[in-house]
């Protein structure tokens, strides 16, 4: 029993649906540019009236929407919203189908080990939020770059899909990690995308409230915001170590509650 390749094949459906909605995003929302581009610098002065709050909630703070790149900034944010929640429900319902659909049973009955096959279960995951991301990166490159006037795009666009690569993979773990450790594998998936969701309303409570700028180490929608590596600060070291070792933390946790839960068969 090749439990990849099964994975892979039950996930491949979901996936191409997923990576439909990427497109859709980006193609529909740099279609917008044109027009934003064409009202020239009279819509960066609008801008300048609505308040910061609002700008931050709609993702518009620092950017000049009259380049494509900075416009793509603002859709990156929901960009890495949309690949985390695929993510985070993926991590979770890997591990959980088995018990959800009640063929625990008889997978374990295999001579594999568990830990086996939680490896398994979750290279079939990386592989998914691999090909998210890969094709998200695609999209965006030639999209981005057919509305672009001459800016050098490529090295920001790879840069923000590393970091949005690093978010989709630790909420995967978080996802399996829950899915794990939850005696309900079937609400694995709702309290993952729960706690996703929340961190992401702290994410822009934060940009609300500059006072609130230490909390920013607790939600991932933090750490590699478009705005950072459009405007030269990159990539920040401290949250790719943060991020391993929340990613390392949920893993190790994964292997450890699941070897020793009692299955609901």
């Amino acid at each position: 029993m090749n439990i990849f390749t099964k994975e892979i094949k039950a996930n491949s459906k979901s996936l191409v649906i997923w990576c439909i909605g990427i497109l859709a995003m980006i193609g529909g929302g740099m279609s917008k540019f044109a027009a934003y581009s064409n009202s020239g610098e009279s819509m960066n002065e609008l801008l300048k009236v609505i308040p910061k709050s609002l700008l931050n909630i709609m993702g518009l703070s620092s950017f000049d929407l009259t380049k494509a790149i900075e416009f793509y900034g603002v859709l990156f944010l929901y960009l890495i919203l949309i690949s985390s929640i695929h993510a985070v429900i993926l991590g979770a319902n890997i591990i959980a189908k088995e018990e959800n659909e009640k063929t625990a049973e008889f997978l374990f009955t295999k001579p594999i080990s568990r830990s086996k096959v939680i490896t398994l279960k979750l290279l079939a995951a990386f592989f998914n939020i691999f090909i998210l991301n890969m094709v998200t990166f695609v999209l965006s490159f030639f999209i981005v770059n057919y509305f672009n006037k001459g800016d050098e795009i490529l090295e920001n666009i790879a840069i923000l899909m590393v970091g949005m690569f690093i978010v989709q993979f630790l909420f995967m773990c978080i996802g399996s990690m829950l899915a794990s450790a939850t005696k309900k594998p079937h609400s694995a998936a709702s309290t993952a995308s729960g706690i996703l969701l929340v961190t992401f309303i702290l994410s822009m409570i934060i940009n609300m409230n500059d006072k609130l700028e230490n909390l920013k180490y607790i939600t991932p929608f933090k750490y590699f915001e478009a705005e950072s590596v459009l405007f030269g600060k990159g990539l920040n070291f401290h949250f790719i170590l943060l991020s391993a070792l929340i990613i390392t933390v949920s893993l190790y946790s994964t292997y450890m509650f699941y070897k020793k839960r009692d299955l609901n068969i």
